[in-house]
């Protein structure tokens, strides 16, 4: 006999009844389906002792259903992505003494970061296709197990060359972590506990970054040699493979929306998919920007900033260490306050405003803009005036990591979801920050020439004329006038997230409706009665 397929009148009116005794059944069995296979296992509602029959895992909490083993896979991919960030700019904390050691112009120091990110991003397209289609555990592992052993090997190079190497072969290990560490979570996760759960992964971001700083700058200073700083991170990055490998979970790809047998799609599909998908591209454009001015920042921000101390009186005995710690410290608390703060407004806003997550997005961007023009005006004349107000640019900006990632969570089905990563971390690394470091550099040394072309010295004893080193003055507005590009990116990401509300509603919802179709294309073949969705057919059907 085949299954029912609707409720009528009597039965919602006995669903509709109110008990009296008699205990409810919250079973929640499944009827067979229509093609006769059999039914997808539902698991009852646990207390807070109770075992999950699938995983064994203990539940630890009754209303989300968090496992410990779930709890642990976070905290093991929040440790990684801090060391992760960590790496990637303890290079900048050190940054003037490796320019003194190797003899360097601005603009190769920053082929330094810009070489990092070329290889960063050519690479998470092919760990991006892996990842949905293999295991995440072993790739992870691998890639962290190569940027550890590669930034070891490089803190020995003696020649700029083989240190720029180095530096490329970093890249491509973090680019096999950061392209699949958020899918994992999505696959844990559902809805606002995804949210928050995003929001402390990439709360790892600006508190890894600043941590860089200060780990780079005071080993240095503590140990008398630049290299030991880039000696920290590989241990660590060691005791995160064992993590990986022993400690953390990887889930069935879907697992959290309860579609663990879907099937990826071919390769060439999925990425047709994602170029039609509106909300993704156009927060892709507007995620881009914010890398843009985070890797320009994050690469020349002490530097600059020390230049423009040795302007002041007072200041002509500042070290570069000393900037890259109070430097670090502002980078780790605006990002302790500015990723949490954009997730919670995104949770609470979302609700009665469905587009408020690109909304939130654009508003950090656009209001950090003119906040960072002013703190580079200050940088030369007000050093607390400067760090007050670039703790409040980066503030507005920080709003922006975990809401973007949810984004792209929720607009891109699963089985696309680290395609779709990989090519976000492309895309915003091929224009964001892989080249602003070195355009920034490549700009300031342009304007160092024509700053200084009044400068010029003609030799009289040799007939000989030549252009001096640049005076401090030079290279400071030189540097800061590099920086003023910054701010235009940050307007066009504003501009981005802006078109991105337009269709951010529809996407989400086409996400939502290939996700169903993909699980059970035809009509449903029961109702629960605690189902959401009865309410409305009861008030129909009881008029």
């Amino acid at each position: 006999m085949p299954a029912q397929k609707f409720v009528d009148k009597h039965s919602l009116k006995i669903l509709n009844m109110e008990p009296t005794g008699i205990p409810p059944n919250n079973s929640h069995q499944h009827l067979m389906n229509d093609d006769g296979d059999s039914v997808d296992t539902v698991v009852p509602p646990l207390t807070s002792n109770s075992t999950d029959p699938r995983s064994g895992a203990k539940r630890t909490n009754v209303e989300s259903g968090i496992t410990k083993r779930q709890i642990l896979t976070v905290v093991v991919l929040c440790f990684v992505n801090l060391i992760n960030y960590m790496d990637r700019y303890t290079i900048a904390g050190i940054l003037t003494d490796i320019e003194d050691y190797f003899n360097l112009p601005d603009d190769k120091t920053g082929l330094l970061q810009t070489a990092f990110v070329v290889s960063y991003m050519i690479f998470a397209p092919l760990f991006g296709y892996l990842g949905d289609r293999h295991s995440r555990r072993a790739i992870m592992a691998a890639g962290v197990f190569l940027w550890s052993i590669t930034t070891l090997l490089g803190s020995f190079m003696k020649d700029y060359h083989w240190f720029l190497l180095f530096r490329t072969l970093v890249g491509i290990g973090e680019a096999s972590y950061s392209t699949i560490a958020p899918t994992i979570i999505s696959d844990l996760f559902v809805q606002d506990i995804r949210s928050k759960m995003l929001a402390l992964f990439y709360f790892a971001i600006p508190v890894g970054s600043g941590l860089g700083y200060i780990v780079g700058s005071e080993t240095a200073r503590m140990t008398g040699a630049w290299q030991n700083g880039l000696r920290v991170t590989p241990v660590l990055g060691m005791i995160a493979v064992v993590l990986i490998l022993f400690v953390m979970t990887d889930p069935e790809r879907g697992e959290s929306e309860g579609k663990t047998h879907l099937s990826p799609t071919s390769w060439s599909r999925d990425v047709k998919l994602l170029l039609r998908n509106p909300s993704f591209m156009l927060s892709t454009a507007g995620f881009t920007c914010v890398s843009f001015v985070a890797g320009a920042l994050a690469w020349w921000g002490p530097h600059f900033i020390y230049m423009g101390l040795k302007l002041q009186p007072g200041y002509e005995n500042v070290t570069l260490s000393d900037v890259s710690y109070k430097f670090g410290v502002i980078t780790m608390i605006s990002g302790l306050i500015g990723v949490p703060a954009g997730s919670f407004l995104a949770q609470r806003l979302r609700v009665r405003y469905p587009r408020a997550d690109a909304y939130i997005c654009a508003c950090g961007l656009i209001c950090s803009a003119p906040i960072l023009f002013a703190a580079s005006l200050y940088a030369n004349n007000n050093v607390y005036m400067c760090y007050t107000l670039i703790f409040i640019g980066e503030l507005f900006l920080n709003l922006n990591w975990s809401i973007v990632a949810d984004i792209l969570l929720y607009v891109v089905t699963p089985t696309r979801r680290s395609t779709a990563e990989a090519f976000q971390i492309l895309i915003s690394h091929m224009f964001g920050d892989a080249g602003s470091p070195y355009l920034v550099g490549l700009i300031s040394e342009a304007l160092k020439r024509s700053l200084s072309v009044g400068t010029t010295v003609l030799v009289l004893t040799s007939a000989v004329s030549s252009t001096p080193e640049p005076s401090p003055e030079v290279q400071f507005h030189s540097l800061q006038y590099a920086l003023f590009t910054t701010n235009f990116v940050e307007v066009l990401g504003g501009l981005f997230f802006l078109f991105t509300a337009l269709y951010i509603v529809q996407d989400k919802e086409n996400a939502e409706r290939e996700l169903a179709g993909q699980d059970n294309p035809g009509l449903p073949t029961h109702i629960y009665a605690d189902d959401p969705a009865l309410s409305q057919s009861v008030a129909e059907l009881m008029s």
